[in-house]
């Protein structure tokens, strides 16, 4: 058996076969069964099992003018709304209309012009901007989805779920400039359709299909992140609410069960909420499945009891 000699250790965990060739690595140790072939002319010494790592595998595959795009660049920002990935999806990488796209197995070349997107270095990768993320799966998201994903680029909290600490912030006039930019492109339909429904302040994607889902049942649109004041102190900021009725509409996620902390905090902005005379309407995901008609019913049914 052929010892396997030690790999040059500045070719990192992934490498292309043409950078070994030319460290002196030769052809023979580039295709031991230690290391895998990820994507074509790639080796990594693990196979990459999640989405970052099958990113960092390709990263010494792309040129200068390549950059994320797509699903991937949505994945990269953790933009919301993003399908469950699996090691089948492919890495969208864009070029320049003058470049020829990368081709592969696992690899989705698309063109791009370059003055559409600004280039960021996302976990090392460079990758569009998130409103050219949102604008090149708008071909396959429907009207709410798009919704969902403009209510994250708008906020400006920092406990939105999932997104990139450090993103880049954009203000309403900001994605009406880039959608004129743009013009037509797939998707362009629902972008237009999506952006009078998108609102500022959001601090979940639950939040946004609570309000969707209000609004598609015939009910006024609640206003979202109210902030509810006793004198100098900040007693609530519901999700959702109806000010003038005092009613907030709260939407629990796992983090609310599961952590202590926050649970208690649920229940001490409840209690504080009901001794001012609010109506506090709290619901799960399951609410927004299997039981929406119950739960319509209970805000129709605080609404008409507030407005008799």
């Amino acid at each position: 058996m052929r010892h396997r000699v030690p790999l040059p250790e500045h070719l990192g965990s992934s490498f292309v076969v043409a950078d070994a060739r030319a460290a002196g690595v030769g052809r023979w140790r580039s295709s031991t069964p230690d290391l895998h072939r990820p994507f074509r002319g790639v080796r990594s010494v693990a196979v990459p099992d999640t989405f970052l790592s099958t990113v960092r595998c390709y990263q010494p595959r792309m040129l200068p003018h390549h950059r994320c795009v797509g699903w991937t660049a949505m994945r990269l920002w953790g933009l919301p709304g993003c399908r469950r990935w699996t090691s089948t999806e492919r890495v969208e990488i864009a070029v320049p209309r003058d470049a020829a796209p990368p081709r592969g197995p696992r690899v989705k070349g698309r063109r791009l012009d370059a003055g559409r997107a600004q280039t960021w270095k996302v976990h090392g990768t460079p990758t569009v901007d998130p409103i050219a993320a949102l604008f090149t799966v708008a071909r396959e998201l429907t009207v709410d989805e798009a919704v969902v994903v403009m209510d994250a680029l708008l906020t400006a909290a920092d406990n939105y779920p999932g997104l990139l600490p450090g993103r880049p912030a954009f203000t309403r006039a900001q994605l009406e400039k880039r959608l004129a930019q743009w013009q037509r492109f797939p998707g362009s339909a629902t972008i237009r359709d999506a952006l009078p429904l998108a609102r500022e302040r959001v601090e979940s994607p639950k939040e946004t299909e609570t309000r969707l889902m209000l609004v598609r049942a015939g009910l006024p649109e609640p206003v979202v992140q109210h902030e509810v004041w006793d004198g100098a102190r900040l007693i609530a900021r519901p999700d959702l609410s109806y000010p003038d009725l005092k009613i907030a509409i709260e939407y629990e996620g796992d983090g609310h069960r599961t952590d202590p902390a926050q649970w208690r905090r649920d229940i001490q902005r409840q209690r504080d909420l009901e001794d001012r005379g609010w109506i506090v309407i709290r619901l799960t995901q399951r609410d927004l499945r299997e039981g929406r008609d119950s739960l319509l019913a209970r805000v129709r049914g605080a609404i008409a009891s507030r407005t008799r």
